[in-house]
C-alpha cells in the first residue's frame, strides 16, 4: 500500500516538491556556507518524493543531541525559515489546497501539511521508517 501511495503522491505534487528540495539544496551548497542546510534538502527532498511509509521526528527522539537540537539548531532554523523554509512551505501549502479540493486527494493533503511543517524548521530533525517511529513511541525500542 506504501508502493501504490508514494507512486500516486508523485502526481499529487511529491515531484514537484521533491524537486524544489532539491533545488533549493543545489543552491545552499553552491553557497558553500549553506552546506548544512543544502545536506538536509536533499534528506527531505528524497522524503518528499517518497513520504509514504517514512516519518519525520526530532533527534532528541531518538537520543541523538547533537548540533541540531541545541541553541545553534534554533539559530539554524531561524535562518532556514527566513531564506528557505517559508518557501518552501508555501509551496507544500498550495499544493495540499489542490489536493484538498480533490476527496481523493485528502491523504495526499495531509501528507502535504506534513511536510510544510518540517519546512519550516528541518534543523535538529531526521527521517525514520515509520514502524520504527511507532514501536519508539510505544517504548518496545
Amino acid at each position: 500500500m506504501r508502493t501504490l501511495g508514494n507512486i500516486i503522491w508523485l502526481f499529487c505534487g511529491g515531484l514537484l516538491m521533491g524537486l524544489s528540495w532539491w533545488l533549493v539544496g543545489l543552491i545552499a551548497f553552491v553557497t558553500i556556507i549553506g552546506i548544512p542546510w543544502g545536506r538536509a534538502c536533499f534528506v527531505i527532498g528524497v522524503f518528499s518524493f517518497f513520504p509514504f511509509g517514512k516519518e519525520a521526528i526530532s533527534r532528541t527522539e531518538l537520543d541523538q543531541h547533537n548540533v541540531g537540537t541545541g541553541v545553534l539548531g534554533v539559530v539554524g532554523n531561524i535562518i532556514w525559515f527566513v531564506f528557505a523554509g517559508l518557501w518552501l512551505a508555501l509551496g507544500h501549502l498550495v499544493m495540499a489546497i489542490v489536493c484538498f479540493i480533490v476527496i481523493i486527494g485528502i491523504p495526499f493533503g495531509i501528507q502535504h501539511l506534513k511536510l510544510a511543517k518540517l519546512a519550516l524548521a528541518p534543523i535538529g530533525k531526521t527521517i525514520i521508517d515509520s514502524d520504527y517511529a511507532q514501536a519508539l513511541r510505544s517504548g518496545a525500542i
